[in-house]
């Protein structure tokens, strides 16, 4: 199958501008971008598929399956129209990162998306009473219209690399003309436990750029309703990783099935 985006809706924009929140440290972009899509009451009209996703479906209480895939939301601003990209997981090998985000780069270029936020966690280490934002941008020429929002932009000394689709983004779309900004919030750094904190330090700072009102009074409450489903995916990942990693220790021998229904 390799990459590919279904859509459900054909939808027309007004300078659109994407927000990208997948899993990752803290699972803090995924967290701040779910969030904002529920506040905005956005409504969904893509999703993408790939096989660089872990081979396995979750199963509900309800026994229907759920296939790993992200999703596109969109919602109608006053100024101008918002897209939200979310999902259950990023690719777990480096060429699908490269083919994944190129399949996103390519669509949202057809709805008019000229600019991007890409949202994720800094790992450092302990729990911040008040976590910072650090920024990371395309160009350094947006260093001036982002500095009056409180982003601390000391990435180069901080950061060193963005792993995933919210580095990739701003690189790879840089060279289309798409300009952008990674929002990272500083996360004790563990994958499996969310971080609201960190998350609600990121949709701060998103709605003074947006100009938006997000109600974060929610916030925590929210998280906890999706932490089971998250560490369930994660927990689920590691371990089918894990399983993939001693096969490949062991070529000679027969292969241990993979089992991903716990």
């Amino acid at each position: 199958m390799s990459t590919k985006i279904v859509e459900l809706e054909k939808i027309k924009l007004k300078n659109p501008i994407l927000i990208e929140g997948l899993p990752g440290v803290g699972n803090v972009g995924r967290i701040a971008a779910g969030y904002l899509l529920e506040e905005l009451k956005a409504k969904k009209f893509a999703e993408l598929f790939s096989s660089h996703f872990m081979p396995f479906v979750l199963l509900h209480q309800s026994s229907a399956v759920h296939v790993l895939k992200n999703e596109f939301y969109y919602h109608k601003g006053k100024g101008r129209d918002v897209i939200i990209l979310v999902g259950d997981s990023q690719s777990v090998d480096p060429e699908g990162h490269y083919e994944i985000v190129e399949e996103i780069l390519d669509y949202i270029q057809k709805l008019g998306v000229k600019e991007m936020i890409t949202l994720a966690g800094l790992s450092v280490g302990e729990q911040a009473k008040e976590p910072k934002v650090i920024g990371a941008v395309s160009d350094p020429e947006l260093l001036k219209k982002y500095d009056k929002y409180g982003i601390d932009f000391d990435a180069g000394s901080r950061v060193g690399t963005i792993v995933g689709a919210s580095g990739l983004l701003l690189g790879l779309g840089r060279a289309r003309g798409i300009k952008g900004i990674c929002l990272l919030g500083e996360t004790m750094g563990f994958p499996i436990i969310p971080d609201p904190k960190s998350a609600e330090a990121l949709l701060k700072v998103l709605a003074k750029i947006l100009n938006m009102k997000i109600d974060i009074s929610k916030l925590h409450k929210k998280v906890h309703e999706m932490e089971e489903f998250i560490k369930k995916v994660e927990e689920f990942q590691m371990k089918a990783m894990g399983q993939m990693m001693k096969q490949a220790e062991k070529p000679g021998e027969q292969k241990e099935k993979l089992s991903y229904i716990g």
